[in-house]
């Protein structure tokens, strides 16, 4: 008999759960599901579940492929070591890889290099980086020297592989607080460019020097838009454009990608949260079209198809060769060359607020709430008229001013976007998993100059603000 094992809280049980519940009980005979506990939760993941544990042990047992439920108490209970799993008569279907492996990856990381003859001019701009005690200790900066860059200063406190993640309160390099020590590091040595990735190297963070001198982190949506344009710009420079490329974005990704996108003339895909949906449209356009970048506003980017996941290695690599070309080319830092992009296509900002709602009673509400979103949408958001509004639970397109409707090619979720007459965007979006809903907002303005930059931005972080008075969420 092969036996399965899977671990979780299994909390307010849907869909998804059932699906992966299916998957782990195709794999043997016998399933087993290891759940997390009230008190493991509490203590040693600092979350509550919303059902106790005797609850969802009920609940789990009455769901036909689960065979046993069995308390998680302790991390000591995970696998952790190939050696630890039973193979059964098939030991040979376990690979592991080595270093060979890695060059081959590399390697295709290297194809994706678009200004070696900057990189040879630049090789020893200094680039700070932090792995933040996970996989990219060696990957990242082996990739970097790979592509020419000779001067890599690492977060040594931080280059240590620790699940535990001693130096931070959580590892996740989008948080100014998580990447103080990289800051604080390149500062210290003036560097140019301060590069992150989190602990299993999907997800980068960037923070750039200003003309005062200070370290700014740029938020998802401004690293993507970065390395798109790099992408976009250069390809376009080299003759590489035909027509037949295309880059992807998620819904509520912001929509400077594709105002970039239009001006190279490149289409641009939107698809729903999750590199799977991305993933999804590389695979229907192979053999079709080139697929030259694309991600999502939560730090994650994807250059190359050959992947198919967010890949911060890759991202780290493009963003120190985009800064070594900005400055060879143009004499501009990577921040001033961002803020000559804002110039260039519109200032673009957003915005995020979650709202958490307890229990199953949280859960219900938030369902009430898209009810009543789609039955009484906004006719305006802090005074522009609501002109749009996409509904992908349905797959419609709605023109509010004409009323007609018009079918969205896409995979069905729900989700719902307002776009109002001046450019703003909100995107709604209950959580599939937690009694939480999210609220994307996208506004814009033009910039007549750099010089008019932190004028503008105060102004649409301030619009921002109006909106979320407006829909009552602060």
């Amino acid at each position: 008999m092969r036996r399965v094992i899977t671990y979780g809280t299994f909390d307010l049980l849907h869909y998804g759960h059932i699906n992966l519940l299916r998957r782990a009980k195709e794999q043997g005979d016998y399933l087993i599901v290891a759940l997390s506990t009230d008190e493991f939760n509490w203590e040693q993941k600092q979350k509550k579940s919303y059902f106790s544990y005797e609850d969802r042990k009920r609940m789990l047992e009455a769901i036909r492929y689960v065979d046993l439920v069995i308390p998680e108490e302790s991390w000591d209970q995970k696998i952790t070591d190939v050696d630890m799993i039973l193979t059964g008569k098939n030991p040979e279907n376990i690979t592991i890889l080595d270093e060979k492996f890695d060059e081959i990856y590399l390697n295709k990381v290297h194809e994706l290099s678009l200004s070696p003859e900057s990189v040879k001019k630049h090789r020893d701009m200094k680039i700070v980086y932090s792995p933040m005690h996970g996989a990219g200790v060696r990957l990242v900066p082996a990739s970097l020297r790979k592509f020419g860059f000779t001067n890599i200063i690492m977060v040594k406190e931080q280059a240590v592989i620790d699940g535990n993640f001693p130096t931070v309160e959580s590892p996740n390099p989008e948080e100014r607080k998580t990447m103080s020590m990289a800051i604080d590091l390149a500062a210290r040595e003036g560097a140019d460019l301060v590069l992150a990735t989190d602990p299993d190297s999907d997800r980068i963070g960037v923070a750039l020097r200003n003309k005062k001198g200070e370290y700014v982190l740029l938020n998802g949506n401004q690293t993507l838009v970065l390395l798109m344009s790099y992408q976009l710009t250069r390809w376009a420079e080299r003759g590489e454009l035909d027509g037949n490329q295309y880059v992807v974005k998620t819904i509520v990704t912001s929509q400077m990608a594709n105002a970039v996108a239009d001006y190279f003339k490149v289409k641009c895909y939107d698809c729903l949260t999750g590199f799977k949906y991305i993933a999804k449209i590389i695979r229907e356009n192979e053999g079709k079209a080139k697929y030259i970048g694309g991600g999502e506003e939560s730090f994650g980017y994807l250059a190359g198809d050959y992947v198919r996941d967010k890949d911060a290695v890759s991202a780290c690599s493009l963003a120190a060769e985009a800064a070594a070309w900005a400055m060879d080319t143009m004499g501009l830092t990577l921040y001033e060359w961002l803020q000559e992009l804002y110039v260039k296509y519109g200032f673009y900002r957003e915005g995020l607020v979650s709202v958490v709602r307890k229990g199953k009673e949280g859960a219900e509400l938030i369902q009430k709430m898209m009810v009543e979103f789609r039955a009484n949408p906004p006719k305006t958001i802090l005074g522009s008229p609501v002109v749009k509004i996409n509904d992908f639970l349905t797959l419609e397109t709605t023109d509010v001013k004409s009323g007609a409707m018009t079918p969205i090619v896409q995979d069905r979720s729900n989700v719902l976007q307002w776009f109002t007459e001046d450019g703003t965007t909100v995107s709604v979006r209950p959580s599939g998993t937690e009694p939480k809903i999210k609220f994307y907002f996208g506004v814009k303005a033009p910039l007549a100059s750099v010089a008019d930059f932190d004028e503008v931005q105060a102004e649409l972080d301030a619009k921002i603000e109006g909106i979320k008075r407006d829909l009552k969420l602060e």
